[in-house]
This record gives C-alpha cells, sequence and structure tokens, in this order.
C-alpha cells in the first residue's frame, strides 16, 4: 500500500539540539532517576487529566503522539493564550519524551540548570517539551520529533 504524505512529513535533523553537545552537558548532568522524575511526573499527569478531563486516553505508544499533535492543534484553533497552557503544553512534551525514552532504545532523560531534555543512544539531544510549544504556533510536531529521534519511518 502507498505511502501518503503529510506536508511537514521530511526528515529533520535540525530538531536536535545543535548548540548543546553531550560534552557540555555531562559535566552538569543529573543522574538518569533524578532526571527523569519531573518529566515523568508531567507526563504522567497528563495522561491522567487527559483521561479525565478531555476522554483522550494515551498509552505511551509511538501512534498516541498522533492524537497529542491533534490536542495542541485543537487548542490552538480555540484561541486560548498560550500563558494560560503552558503547564499543559510541557507535559503533552514530557509525554512524547517518555513516549521517547520507552521505545527509542537506549533513549533517556538528561537534565541541567532546570531544562529536561531526551538524550538518544546516538548521543543527540532533544527537547520535546520546546518541541510541544513549537506546535502549539503551528512551527512543531510532537510526533515528528518522535520519529526523527527514533531514526524511523514508520511513526
Amino acid at each position: 500500500m502507498g505511502k501518503v504524505a503529510v506536508a511537514g512529513d521530511e526528515p529533520r535533523a535540525d530538531r536536535a539540539l545543535p548548540y548543546v553537545t553531550a560534552q557540555h552537558v555531562t559535566t552538569h548532568q543529573q543522574s538518569r532517576p533524578q532526571a527523569a522524575t519531573k518529566p515523568v511526573r508531567w507526563a504522567a499527569d497528563t495522561v491522567t487529566a487527559m483521561r479525565e478531563g478531555a476522554r483522550l486516553r494515551l498509552d505511551y505508544s509511538v501512534q498516541s503522539l498522533w492524537r497529542v499533535d491533534r490536542t495542541i492543534e485543537e487548542i490552538r484553533r480555540e484561541g486560548t493564550p498560550h500563558a494560560a497552557v503552558r503547564s499543559v503544553l510541557r507535559g503533552f512534551g514530557a509525554y512524547a519524551g517518555e513516549v521517547i525514552v520507552r521505545h527509542g532504545g537506549g533513549a533517556e532523560w538528561w537534565a541541567s540548570g532546570g531544562e529536561h531534555w531526551v538524550r538518544t543512544a546516538d548521543g543527540r539531544l532533544w527537547d520535546p517539551i520546546e518541541e510541544a510549544g513549537r506546535c502549539f504556533t503551528d512551527q512543531g510536531s510532537l510526533r515528528l520529533l518522535c520519529r526523527d529521534a527514533m531514526g524511523t519511518e514508520r511513526i
């Protein structure tokens, strides 16, 4: 069966953080359990809030990021101010990061200076929380970030 092309589906290496290298972060990086504490909590809170409030089931699957992108798009279309949804976007970004960590084969959360990134096995750092903000401004996609971070075309 043919693949349906969606505008913006082309891989983008610039989704990784070129200005933050693993070498730079290593000196200030928290260990995995500490680095993961906050984003894992934000993701879990988002899963609960979406299930109870929006009746949206999020199961940490790669495919669920389609629903997250659509939900962010719907919030944007309603004209909700960014400040009003900042914590929701943080939760969606943390959720996407946790999807990458769970399915990305060696990916893990990194934290430094209050910022949280996902480091993939190839050493690249990704900022799914920032990507959620870009998604809200129609400049990003958590699904595509996940695809690029995991290096797969099947998402």
